[in-house]
């Protein structure tokens, strides 16, 4: 961890935005400078982006604040305290080895990641601290919990679990991160190996419904920032616990929480109950 910083904000933790560039990075600059105790210590863009060379503050809409969007993260990487990351899996995995070289603080917002991908993020846990999750705000991962115990309370043969979720029409992975991190928690409640009892598709002749079984439905369209409900149906009865998204500024702000609660931990990998208190 660089000792190299500004005299002003010299306590405060400097983090780079990778993916600055886009919605979710320019969320994160935003949220960055309004969040006391953080400053922005570099941003990262894609080469060829036509963000390049553009000041991070500006693109962001809350003015110049002299940090150049750069593609290159070794440097920049190597002068800060952390990085929040909402890019894609085979950039966080990158990111993810150059944070355990700088040994600093690597918040991973990233959805969509392979079993391969998660077991070289793992690894590089050993010397980054990295906080992932697939959803960054205060209410999904409270919903999360909820989901767990309704689960263990109610058992798999008198009730279904369902989760529809629905996302504006640019996202690329389904399900969503969120959505598995509900399925996971429903497998949790139950003791059972979510990979094990999915149902991500249902189409034609399917036989009925396996007992145990987690499903998944995805919806794309519009401009939804995230929707959210796990269905517990029973014989006569349903239980429907939501969340609803109505701005991206949560998941940016959760993020940055995130990055300094992880400051001067251990290396490892967290989550967000971690940061929230919740496991």
């Amino acid at each position: 961890m660089s000792d190299d910083r500004d005299d002003m904000g010299q306590s405060d933790m400097g983090l780079v935005v990778v993916g600055a560039g886009g919605r979710m990075g320019q969320a994160l600059i935003r949220a960055v400078h309004d969040m006391p105790g953080a400053r922005i210590a570099g941003a990262v863009e894609r080469p060829g982006s036509p963000a390049l060379g553009r000041d991070a503050g500006e693109l962001a809409g809350i003015g110049p604040i002299g940090v150049e969007i750069g593609d290159d993260p070794l440097p920049v990487f190597a002068r800060a305290d952390g990085v929040l990351d909402f890019t894609r899996p085979a950039a966080t995995v990158e990111f993810a080895g150059y944070a355990a070289q700088a040994r600093i603080v690597h918040v991973i917002g990233t959805t969509g990641c392979t079993a391969e991908d998660d077991a070289k993020i793992a690894a590089a846990a050993r010397h980054a601290t990295i906080v992932k999750s697939g959803n960054m705000s205060l209410g999904v991962n409270l919903l999360a919990v909820l989901v767990e115990q309704a689960a263990r309370a109610l058992e798999a043969r008198d009730f279904d679990i369902e989760i529809l979720e629905m996302h504006h029409r640019h996202k690329v992975d389904a399900p969503s991160g969120t959505a598995l991190l509900l399925g996971e928690a429903a497998a949790k409640g139950r003791g059972i190996a979510l990979a094990d009892n999915e149902v991500r598709a249902r189409d034609g002749q399917t036989g009925p419904r396996p007992e145990g079984a987690i499903g998944f439905a995805a919806l794309r369209g519009g401009s939804v920032v995230g929707e959210h409900s796990v269905v517990l149906a029973g014989t006569g009865e349903r239980i429907t616990l939501g969340h609803q998204a109505e701005d991206r500024a949560i998941f940016a702000r959760g993020a940055v929480k995130a990055a300094l609660w992880a400051h001067g931990k251990k290396p490892g990998l967290y989550s967000m109950r971690d940061v929230l208190g919740l496991n």
